[in-house]
């Protein structure tokens, strides 16, 4: 995953340099925001000098579904006050992927925790690297505006692959976003993400009503 978020965040620390803004807001942004797709974002809020009020709802939108990885996220094994706040805060898309997969329900709080600083660190180092070599990439080079949806894509294979034998919830994830997509375009992902978790509420009630009334026929 280290190796996935260095070239992303070279990604990004050239596009800070690009957009005029001076280098150390790539570190900056890395490490205090650490948003992943909304620190592209706030690169032109940035240069429009958007107003604190939009900035912030633009971040709740981007950032929402966060509120859907608190459900399943281990963060009840991680012990510390400091270690549980700074778990919450890195948060990502890419250490939940990580740290709920099958072979991470047997690891400590702690792997979590330093999990999550190794992939902040690799995040702020490639911004940072990005950033002080940017001046040196032309403005010409194509590609690097799409290193976050190959990530995200990366991802999506790699949780497909792991729940091989529950494929309905990847095409009830499919169907939400084509939906969302069709009918709400400009709130897509809150959209998305709500009509997703009513699919599964209502497939995990019919799921129990076959059960019980399983049981009650033996």
């Amino acid at each position: 995953m280290g190796l996935g978020l260095l070239p992303l965040g070279l990604a990004f620390g050239v596009l800070i340099t690009h957009a005029g803004l001076p280098w150390w807001c790539a570190s900056l942004f890395t490490a205090v925001v650490y948003a992943g797709s909304f620190e592209f974002l706030l690169v032109n809020l940035t240069l429009a000098a958007t107003p604190l009020a939009t900035v912030a709802l633009t971040a709740f939108l981007v950032n929402v579904r966060h509120v859907f990885y608190a459900l399943s996220f281990p963060l009840h094994r991680v012990r510390g006050r400091f270690a549980r706040t700074y778990s919450t805060f890195a948060l990502t898309d890419e250490a939940y992927a990580l740290s709920t997969g099958e072979e991470a329900r047997s690891w400590s709080g702690a792997r979590i925790v330093w999990l999550q600083v190794l992939m902040q660190l690799y995040w702020v180092g490639g911004a940072t690297a990005g950033a002080l070599l940017g001046s040196v990439v032309p403005d010409n080079v194509t590609g690097l505006d799409f290193a976050m949806t190959a990530l995200f894509a990366v991802l999506a294979l790699d949780a497909v692959r792991e729940r091989c034998g529950d494929l309905p919830t990847p095409v009830l994830a499919l169907l939400s976003a084509l939906t969302a997509r069709l009918v709400l375009p400009g709130q897509m992902l809150l959209a998305a993400f709500t009509l997703f978790t009513a699919a599964l509420l209502a497939r995990h009630l019919a799921t129990r009503k076959r059960t019980t009334e399983g049981m009650s026929r033996a």
